[in-house]
């Protein structure tokens, strides 16, 4: 079933290389279950089936029992320069990054399903992320991890990312491995920006009118709180400057899947 909206949010040879190794299914990490003895507050476990008004309304979105399903082509709701020239979405760079590198890729539906748990849950054998989606979007975009490779940072691929911080791999999948702008831009820098596949919701750089750092996070770049959806707190991911950037040391939670 669709779910309704509520005002949806909506060339280096080295550089390729790296472009072309953004979708491999091998883990970036390394010590997934290294946590510094992170324990989750005794609160009552939250369903997060609230969260869907807010994803947008093109997108196919049902509950299937404990999972919700969602199913998406990725394709950004915003313009960008990888559409083809001769798309109408199609629009020149006209970010920050003085260094921009537009990449081979062009902008392709690749039709995903992600099946993710309704109610998130800690996980006592946490996982690493894989390459490739590690979440979604509320616009329906893949959310990747802090890797272009398996453990090869984003130096060379981050001047790839177009204005709005996202860029395809080559089968064409657009992608944010950063603070998505289209979003925190639109809907604000405090912005619910998705879920990962644990079910934990990611919001932006912002809580509570203060500027969010790594160091107010733990080993997975979350921590538990209240956020404008679930007052009486919730394990959450915070979008940040530096280095994760959207997800630590692997999932939080227990995670479900995704499909092509």
């Amino acid at each position: 079933m669709n779910m309704p909206s509520a005002s949806p949010p909506l060339a280096t040879t080295a550089l390729v290389a790296v472009l072309l190794a953004c979708s491999s299914s091998a883990t970036g990490l390394e010590d997934p279950d290294d946590d510094g003895g992170i324990t989750l507050p005794d609160a009552p476990a939250q369903d997060i089936s609230s969260l869907l008004q807010y994803f947008a309304d093109d997108l196919d979105i049902s509950v299937d029992g404990d999972f919700i399903v969602i199913r998406s082509d990725g394709v950004p709701d915003h313009d960008s320069p990888y559409f083809d020239s001769g798309d109408p979405r199609y629009t020149p760079y006209d970010g920050s990054n003085p260094n921009f590198r537009l990449n081979p890729n062009r902008i392709a539906a690749v039709q995903t399903t992600y099946r993710i748990p309704r109610v998130p849950q800690e996980s006592t054998n946490k996982e690493a992320t894989p390459l490739g989606p590690i979440g979604v979007a509320v616009n329906g975009v893949p959310i990747y991890n802090q890797y272009a490779g398996p453990n090869q940072p984003l130096t060379f691929e981050i001047d790839s990312f177009d204005q709005f911080n996202g860029h395809p791999q080559q089968a064409g999948q657009y992608h944010y491995h950063i603070e998505p702008l289209s979003i925190t831009g639109t809907m604000g820098n405090d912005a619910l920006i998705g879920v990962l596949l644990d079910g934990f919701p990611v919001y932006g750089p912002y809580e509570d009118g203060r500027l969010v750092t790594n160091a107010d996070l733990d080993a997975y770049h979350g921590h538990f709180g209240p956020t404008e959806h679930f007052p009486d707190g919730i394990y959450h991911y915070h979008v940040t400057a530096e280095d994760p950037y959207i997800n630590g040391n692997g999932f939080f939670g227990v995670a479900g899947t995704r499909s092509n």
